[in-house]
């Protein structure tokens, strides 16, 4: 395709649009510095009382970096800041990507990722699948204990499976992830086997992944709410949840234990911290606040507008890395007026200048997606698809006229048979990250000025945000998905019945290429059939508008080491090889 004309006249619209919008951002960012002193006087002070009253091992979580010997295998506190409280603790309901730091603190998986994709040993010492990819034969560790006292075996795994399938419990894994999974049969106490009901390339990623952290069966028949995990529903890894304040922190404390970290591991043994404490500041300018202040030890999550001062300050040091799996996407909903109409699918596109928009708001730090498939799976990935569609407001006004949306009512926008050119996007609050609601704010701007259409933005809860998805209220749907393995985020949100498919669009064919894609393992078919699927959701129907690869920062103090990020998924790894001191 053409590349568009930036001499156009929507350009200069909406330009002015996006520079009036990063004028206020920078107007807010300034009051919100001014207010930061404030805030945090009032929140030291709080931090203060509620750290000094739970500490643990004989630390508090709120000591200076070093403290206990100098935060080695003596012992050591750690402090860091989230910007996202976990909806839930039970790794078999994980669904936030930023809360997957959290997961393998108290639960292990079977198996790792190495840095070239590979898989590693970890609570299984090794595998064997059959010549005709159905039955899957693992070889578990013996010298693993839960944190209830329960032996980690075959029989455990099997009721982790079986959990996992139950009706009404995870109906996205069951119905996706695990549509292959016939039965489990432990034939010795370490040794499982598992036969599937068709091929599954994607077997193996699910067995690395959060969702296959391994629960105590015991907790799987007690725990009050499963659900919502808790300190009553516990793992093998190398921490263990103690306590949990909704809308403050969760604080674990280490396993001693622990001996069985997955291959890879910096050390052997029980984790490096006594304990760790990870605060939820969702506001990006307190999370600083707290770590340059010395509240916090480390931090997540660092807005573009804070980069600068995290670089030039010589006491702290930043971290980042691409996320895996999905690109962060405007999906639209193809099921209802207007996006049942490609043309207005194509100029909601058209009418978005994405680099100016991200410049705006994360001044130049993020990196623009393409497709569906972000380029952190660069195995999957095609770039072929780049400067293909978008940033074109002379086609998006000229697509929209042909649609009938010809008439402009007061405020700008277009109207077709007395009805506004609306789109709505309702968004759960838990899910906003990486200043989204701003991003959102930005888009509004530029489809109005270019194009005259009625973007709304709303943040809600969670239960709210649900019943707009049921009622099918709803045109835009925001997600990215941190999948190691790309295609399992395709399958979760492409394939026509898949559990969160909100553009609620499905061909058979697009069904067979995502199937066919899940039972090869073969590394090249895999590729091809997904860069049609690519071809198909992006080019030939228009089914979203791919805006930003997600990516993780981590900011830290200089006494801190052993921050690192999984290989694979480009998320921060467990604090197992954190340390504290200088």
């Amino acid at each position: 395709m053409r590349r568009p004309d930036r001499r156009l006249t929507g350009h200069v619209v909406r330009d002015q649009a996006v520079k009036n919008h990063a004028v206020k951002n920078h107007a807010v960012r300034k009051r919100e510095e001014k207010n930061v002193k404030v805030r945090w006087g009032v929140l030291a002070l709080a931090g203060v009382l509620a750290l000094a009253a739970c500490g643990a091992e004989g630390g508090t979580p709120g000591a200076a970096a070093g403290a206990e010997g100098g935060g080695g295998d003596d012992g050591g506190s750690l402090v860091w800041a989230v910007e996202t409280q976990p909806i839930t603790f039970n790794p078999h309901q994980w669904g936030q990507n930023k809360a997957r730091l959290l997961v393998h603190n108290q639960f292990d998986a079977l198996i790792a990722r190495g840095r070239n994709g590979e898989f590693l040993p970890w609570l299984a010492k090794s595998w064997k699948v059959s010549e005709d990819g159905l039955t899957y034969t693992f070889e578990l560790r013996d010298d693993v204990t839960f944190h209830d006292g329960e032996k980690f075996g075959a029989a455990s795994v099997k009721a982790n499976l079986e959990q996992l399938v139950s009706p009404g419990y995870n109906a996205a894994v069951s119905a996706v992830q695990l549509r292959n999974f016939g039965r489990a049969e432990a034939t010795a106490p370490h040794t499982l086997k598992v036969t599937l009901k068709a091929p599954d390339g994607l077997f193996l990623d699910f067995l690395s992944s959060p969702y296959a952290g391994q629960v105590s069966p015991k907790s799987l028949k007690s725990a009050k709410d499963l659900k919502a995990g808790g300190v009553d529903v516990v793992g093998t890894g190398p921490f263990v949840l103690d306590r949990f304040t909704p809308g403050q922190e969760v604080h674990y404390r280490r396993n001693p234990a622990y001996n069985w970290p997955p291959t890879g591991s910096a050390h052997q043994g029980p984790a490096h911290l006594a304990e760790i404490t990870y605060r939820f500041l969702p506001e990006a300018a307190v999370r600083v606040g707290a770590l340059t202040s010395g509240q916090v030890q480390v931090i997540e999550g660092v807005p573009a507008t804070e980069i600068g001062l995290i670089r030039s300050d010589p006491r702290l040091r930043l971290e980042t890395s691409l996320n895996s799996g999905s690109a962060f996407s405007y999906y639209f909903n193809v099921s209802r007026p207007p996006f049942d109409d490609k043309r207005v699918r194509e100029a909601f596109r058209d009418a978005v200048d994405v680099d100016a928009v991200l410049d705006s708001v994360y001044q130049g730090t993020a990196k623009r997606a393409w497709s569906v498939i972000g380029q952190g799976s660069p195995q999957f990935y095609d770039p072929s698809l780049e400067k293909t569609f978008g940033n074109d407001p002379a086609r998006a006004n000229r697509l929209l006229d042909e649609a009938g949306w010809k008439e402009r009512d007061a405020e700008g926008f277009r109207v077709k048979d007395g009805k506004r050119l609306t789109v709505r996007t309702v968004n759960a609050a838990p899910f906003v990250r990486d200043r989204r609601d701003v991003l959102a704010q930005a888009v509004q701007a530029a489809v109005k000025q270019s194009a005259g259409i009625d973007f709304q933005v709303k943040i809600v809860d969670q239960g709210t945000a649900q019943k707009a998805v049921d009622d099918n209220e709803y045109e835009i749907f925001e997600n990215s998905r941190g999948d190691t393995d790309a295609g399992a985020a395709l399958n979760l949100i492409l394939a026509k019945d898949a559990a969160i498919n909100r553009t609620r669009y499905g061909t058979a064919e697009l069904d067979r290429l995502l199937a066919d894609a899940s039972a090869t393992s073969d590394l090249a078919e895999r590729k091809e059939l997904y860069a049609k699927v690519q071809k198909t959701v992006v080019t030939d129907e228009a089914l979203l508008l791919p805006v930003y690869v997600p990516a993780d920062q981590i900011a830290y103090g200089a006494g801190v080491t052993g921050i690192t990020f999984e290989p694979v998924s480009g998320t921060p790894n467990s604090a197992y090889d954190v340390r504290t001191g200088t």
